[in-house]
Order: C-alpha cells, then sequence, then structure tokens
C-alpha cells in the first residue's frame, strides 16, 4: 500500500525504472487537475442547459399576467381619471367618437384602428351605464331575472360582405312566409319558414321611422331582436329585447340617435 491509501500497480517493466514510472498512476497531481476541470465543464453544461428553461418560464409568467390584467372583471372599478370622455376608433377605415365608459371589453379601450368594439347604453335615455354590481353565485340563485334595461351595439369591418340592406331583400325574402301580420300600428311582421337557417325567428319591418329587425321568439329566455346598418367601411349591429317592439318607434329613433352621435360633427 501507498501512503495515501491507493495500492501500488504491480511492476510491469523490465527495469525498475519502467515499474516506478507506472506507479505515477496513484496520486498524480495532473489526473487532480483533470478531473477538476471535468467536473467544473459538467457545472457549465447544466447552467447553460438551465437557462432557456428560466428564460422561457419567465417569459410565460409575464404574458399570463398580461392575460389576467386584460381579462380581470372591473367591479367596482372606473375609468381612469386621466381618461378622456370620447376615444376616436377607426373601424373599417370609418371614424367613430365612442363615449370610453361605454365600452364593454377593456382591451378595446384605446384609440386608433380596431377590427370591432362593443359598446352599449341605458334605454331610453341613452346615457353611460354605471360600473357593473358583482354578482354572487348566491345571488344569482336567490334573485329572479332582472329585464334588460340597455341597448347593445357591435361596431365591425365588413370586408365587402353583403350589405344589410340587401340581404333584407334578396336573401330572407326566400325563407319568410308569405303571411304577414300587423302586431303593432306601423309594424309588420312576417315568420321565418320552420326548416330554414332562420327558423324559430320572425322579421320585423316599418318604414315611418324605419326599422328593420330579425327576433327570436320567446322561450326558455326573453326574444332578442337585431338590426343592422352600414356606415361606410362598417356594419352597426344593434341588439334589444324583442319586448321593446311595443315601443318600436322609441327603438329606432334611439338607433338613428346612436348612430348620428358616434359619427360625430365631422361624420
Amino acid at each position: 500500500m501507498g501512503s495515501g491509501g491507493c495500492a501500488e500497480p504491480p511492476p510491469r517493466g523490465i527495469f525498475a525504472v519502467d515499474s516506478s514510472a507506472s506507479g505515477r498512476l496513484c496520486g498524480d497531481p495532473l489526473m487532480s487537475v483533470f478531473s477538476a476541470t471535468s467536473s467544473r465543464g459538467r457545472q457549465g453544461r447544466t447552467r447553460a442547459h438551465l437557462a432557456p428553461l428560466v428564460l422561457g418560464g419567465v417569459f410565460a409568467a409575464g404574458a399570463v399576467a398580461v392575460v389576467a390584467y386584460l381579462l380581470w372583471p372591473t367591479w367596482g372599478t372606473v375609468v381612469g381619471a386621466s381618461a378622456p370622455d370620447r376615444l376616436p376608433v377607426s373601424v373599417g377605415g370609418t371614424l367613430f367618437n365612442v363615449p370610453t365608459a361605454a365600452i364593454r371589453m377593456k382591451i378595446q379601450r384605446h384609440s386608433g384602428p380596431q377590427e370591432r368594439i362593443d359598446i352599449d347604453f341605458l334605454f331610453p335615455s341613452l346615457e353611460v351605464p354605471g360600473v357593473p354590481r358583482h354578482v354572487t353565485a348566491d345571488a344569482v340563485e336567490d334573485a329572479t331575472m332582472q329585464p334588460i334595461d340597455r341597448i347593445f351595439l357591435s361596431i365591425a369591418a365588413h370586408h365587402d360582405a353583403l350589405a344589410p340592406e340587401l340581404r333584407v331583400s334578396t336573401i330572407y325574402p326566400r325563407y319568410l312566409d308569405q303571411a304577414a301580420t300587423s302586431p303593432e300600428d306601423g309594424l309588420t311582421m312576417r315568420m321565418f319558414r320552420t326548416e330554414t337557417p332562420y327558423s324559430s325567428e320572425d322579421l320585423f319591418s316599418a318604414t315611418s321611422p324605419a326599422l328593420t329587425a330579425r327576433c327570436t321568439r320567446d322561450a326558455a329566455t326573453p326574444g332578442m331582436c337585431l338590426s343592422e346598418r352600414r356606415v361606410d367601411g362598417a356594419d352597426l349591429t344593434f341588439r334589444f329585447p324583442r319586448s321593446w317592439l311595443s315601443q318600436w318607434r322609441d327603438v329606432a329613433e334611439a338607433m338613428d340617435r346612436l348612430t348620428v352621435q358616434l359619427r360625430g360633427p365631422k361624420g
């Protein structure tokens, strides 16, 4: 046994000097340096593999934080005091002046070009709605269904799709029943036939003031109406409860007023 605790290899050389040279394998300083260098190399390679994983985790956490901020409910919050009352928004190359507080989605609350924007107004005042109230699951179970008190409006670029008025004059007649009724003074209703793309819906129309609306029928949920119009490069889609047709003139005038207000004096 050597003094370092490792066994010396048996002599292999013909001469003693050859055998002593082979004994240098145990406890050789050169081997110690080589072992230390190899260990440091393995540690460096481990760090190099971990770096992309750490960076990926940081970017993923940042993306989640951004999405959570944009989709987080806004109960009890108001539009910042520094935010303007109205935002100039371009949809389909058409400029609209939109009340900031009327925009329903936080991600759409910015000026400039947008593909679509969703807003709503109280009816019949057409004022901007207040902050939505936080409703819990228990409150939903205990509360009765509240009537809808606002008119919803979506403004979207049409990209040269068929205009709403052409759809009414060329597409809808193929699926409408020939019989027409007048549920209200000056308002005409025609039913869509069953087994058509618009089954369970009715088409309402009037001329003074002008109104065209496609409405679902009351069932498990109250019927809703959809009324469209085109303004330059954008289509405006209004949605409101079917029950409002009992005051259809007020509804038609409200949609006309909103169209003018959103376009502004230069529209």
